[in-house]
């Protein structure tokens, strides 16, 4: 009798103590729905973050991270994938994957064949983010900011430097951006087309006040700065802060008319996941309809899921800095996953770049 009164304890405190460890970016998901899914299952989210898909690759590939379920971006699901770090799904325990956007699948399968490792989570742009009113100060009034030339002419940038300039810590969106600018390939390796991007990144570094990738949501906000260069969903959150705030910040965002990157982010499990159930679980939730579209409402980026969009905030369904219309979404480019040779000598360029060098 002792020993099976011990057994169901020991069982219902497992039971109790289930827990799934969930790696992303910052400000990705609704604690509500955090807390929905741990009243469901009983499974606890322990929630942590990073700055930049390196950062996850170097804690993946040194192995036992201890994460579970981790959110690379689509290059990087590419270069996971070859690293053997990933673990290839079981569709037949994902279920809500019938309520995908074929369209969204479909990119993300030219990095992953066939949606083996990875499901999309949420997607948006690289563009540019600004503070209308100051923006109207420097211009003149009823101009705008449509194009690069605004980043990466440097006497157009200068004009901005006193308000204050912020950019992601990515070479993988600045340096592509740089390219496409040039009339590059976003994606090309070749050292000419590197140095003459680098050149202008280069050059218009003396106006940028800041190189990263967590804090400018919050210093666009509060009117710290007035021109950023980064992702659709941050830039859309410090719109709503400054809104919701009634401040006199002005926030807009643009997807220059010169071309834009789309990028992918993607859920997917490590090959090493210490809770292997816990994280199927919490993938198929995240891909339920509604909860998509709960984390949409909160994060303002896109997401995968087709089904979700009827339960999606109307302002925000419509917004075409969010939701671009096919005709800027065919125009939009992918950036590809390098080779580890290549990849660690742009980190290299990249970190002399911020330096000024």
């Amino acid at each position: 009798m002792g020993i099976g009164i011990a057994a169901m304890n020991s069982s219902a405190s497992a039971q109790s103590d289930r827990i799934v460890n969930f790696y992303g970016w910052a400000n990705y998901i609704s604690p509500d729905v955090l807390a929905e899914f741990k009243r469901e299952t009983g499974i606890s989210v322990r929630y942590d973050t990073f700055d930049t898909n390196d950062i996850l690759e170097a804690k993946l590939l040194l192995g036992k991270s201890g994460y579970d379920v981790v959110v690379p971006t689509a290059y990087f699901v590419q270069r996971l994938i070859r690293a053997g770090v990933l673990r290839r799904l079981d569709k037949s325990r994902l279920p809500n994957l019938v309520h995908l956007w074929p369209d969204i699948a479909s990119r993300l399968a030219a990095y992953d064949p066939g949606n083996a490792f990875a499901v999309n989570y949420m997607w948006g742009t690289t563009g540019i983010g600004y503070d209308a009113t100051q923006a109207e100060k420097i211009l003149g009034a009823g101009k705008s900011i449509s194009s690069w030339k605004t980043v990466f002419q440097p006497q157009e940038l200068a004009k901005f430097k006193n308000c204050g300039v912020e950019m992601v810590d990515s070479v993988d969106d600045i340096l592509t951006a740089a390219l496409n600018y040039l009339g590059l390939e976003p994606n090309s390796i070749k050292l000419a087309d590197l140095e003459r991007a680098a050149g202008v990144v280069r050059a218009i570094r003396p106006s940028v006040r800041r190189f990263n990738s967590s804090e400018y949501v919050n210093t666009l906000a509060a009117g710290e700065v007035c021109l950023v260069v980064g992702w659709s969903g941050d830039i859309k959150q410090a719109q709503m802060a400054a809104a919701d705030a009634r401040s006199r910040v002005d926030i807009r965002y643009v997807i220059p008319d010169d071309r834009a990157q789309i990028w992918l982010d993607n859920l997917a499990i490590a090959k090493d996941a210490p809770h292997v159930d816990e994280a199927y679980a919490l993938i198929d939730f995240l891909q339920r309809p509604e909860i998509a579209a709960k984390n949409t409402n909160l994060t303002r980026n896109a997401n995968g899921n087709l089904a979700s969009q009827k339960f999606i905030d109307p302002a925000i369904i419509g917004d075409p800095t969010i939701y671009p219309p096919p005709q800027v979404m065919k125009n939009l480019y992918t950036v590809n996953a390098r080779e580890p040779a290549v990849q660690r000598s742009l980190l290299r360029t990249w970190q002399r770049l911020k330096l000024g060098q």
